[in-house]
């Protein structure tokens, strides 16, 4: 089946390609680039690593090849031992973990507040997991591998916690009971919290590092474990507000607008700072950078935790002056990091441009916000998004790909995953264009 499109709107860049091709679809351009390896600091490549891109030599591909040698499928995607261990072995682990918070929910809170606060807790959730999803668009982690930091934060950290916290309070005893509850809430709640949150992510690092190399993912998957941790802890907060008050009403709505509106970002922020310092550790691909910057890691976690924690009777004018300034800074530090990916995206698509896999007006389209807004909205009018929305994400992980290989690290792999990526690369271009 053929489609003949009608012109692009004014103002849009590039022409039709042949079959009907989106503005700056074109197969055959081999354009002259001066190439620069380092387009940001977030993806700078060591000279000694750096290597053009393969090139295109003109020859047709077929649209849908058999799976390369070396555990590649059809989707272009690695099968990994360590993947599939740490699937199972965290699907097992959350299992297990709710076999121990589950019950001391339903002690602490009762089923009736066990119930409402389940729901109440769902209102702060939403708005980390549409934040992650915000930071998570441009290059998209798996869904599993996000449900699994989800259900790792909301289960089997919170059960780390609970099986580590009763260690602190026999070591350290305190005959003044009000000593005790500070020194619980401001050195045991962020080293040991924070310590079980991180674990998830040291175990994604170093089970599913394919899809956690860079920043971004770290920030991605902490936000998430983070807003499972929060999730949890909210029931019991907001539980405990409905079974222990005397007037319920009016404590449910107080913590939740100290926890729900005031800082639904607390957690995610903490072992943000964690995801943050491991994904700048995960360009260096090394086993023992990732384990140093796990525990690198923790110490601005644990001590953004712990200010927060300290917060007493000054408690408004600290909020004013430290809590929202550092969420500021989260904020604006996401931005720049989301600024570096698409320039990174951009210089590496521009590179396989060099190479004759794409036009320029191609890497506008697949590279840039503007030019991707432009491309799916050209292929909503003709019943194309689906297959542009593909198009878009496959340039987008050949380009990463990219980045992997100039690592220096596991660069036979890469290349064998990145050959795949080009097939699919023809074949999603064809859909889009035909």
């Amino acid at each position: 089946m053929s489609m003949h499109p009608q012109q692009p709107p004014s103002g849009e860049s590039g022409h039709a390609g042949e079959g009907g091709g989106p503005p700056g679809l074109s197969a055959g351009s081999q354009p002259v680039l001066a190439r620069q390896a380092n387009p940001s600091w977030m993806g700078r490549v060591e000279p000694g690593y750096y290597r053009p891109a393969p090139g295109n030599t003109g020859a047709p591909l077929p649209s849908v090849g058999p799976p390369l040698p070396g555990g590649v499928d059809s989707n272009g995607r690695m099968r990994s031992a360590g993947l599939l261990a740490l699937m199972l072995g965290g699907a097992a682990l959350v299992f297990l973990s709710l076999f121990l918070v589950v019950p001391f929910l339903l002690a602490s809170t009762g089923v009736g507040g066990f119930a409402v606060g389940f729901v109440v807790s769902l209102i702060p959730l939403s708005v980390v997991l549409l934040t992650v999803h915000a930071i998570d668009r441009w290059e998209p982690e798996p869904k599993r591998l996000l449900f699994l930091a989800f259900t790792w934060g909301a289960a089997v950290s919170v059960a780390v916690t609970l099986l580590i916290q009763p260690v602190f309070a026999l070591t350290f005893q305190f005959s003044d009971q009000a000593d005790f509850q500070t020194y619980m809430a401001t050195v045991q709640a962020p080293v040991v919290e924070e310590f079980a949150k991180s674990l998830g992510l040291l175990l994604l690092l170093l089970l599913a590092r394919k899809h956690f190399d860079g920043p971004v993912d770290g920030v991605v998957f902490a936000f998430t474990i983070a807003g499972g941790f929060a999730f949890t802890e909210n029931i019991l907060y907001f539980g405990r507000a409905i079974a222990e008050s005397a007037s319920p009403a009016t404590d449910l709505a107080q913590i939740f607008l100290l926890r729900g509106v005031m800082s639904p970002f607390a957690h995610a922020i903490f072992t943000g700072t964690t995801g943050l310092i491991m994904g700048f550790a995960a360009r260096r691909w090394h086993s023992g950078a990732s384990v140093a910057a796990f525990f690198v890691g923790l110490l601005p976690a644990m001590l953004l935790h712990n200010r927060w924690n300290s917060m007493g009777e000054a408690f408004l004018g600290e909020y004013i002056l430290i809590q929202v300034p550092t969420f500021v800074l989260a904020v604006i530090g996401v931005i720049l990091l989301r600024v570096a990916e698409n320039r990174l995206t951009r210089q590496r698509l521009l590179e396989y441009s060099a190479a004759g896999w794409f036009s320029p007006a191609e890497v506008e389209l697949l590279a840039t916000p503007r030019g991707r807004r432009t491309a799916l909205r050209w292929a909503a009018g003709y019943n194309r998004r689906p297959q542009m929305k593909s198009f878009l994400q496959a340039a987008t992980r050949l380009a990463f790909i990219r980045q992997r290989i100039l690592s220096g690290r596991d660069i036979g792999l890469h290349q064998a995953e990145e050959q795949q990526q080009l097939h699919r690369i023809i074949a999603l271009r064809a859909a889009v264009a035909r």
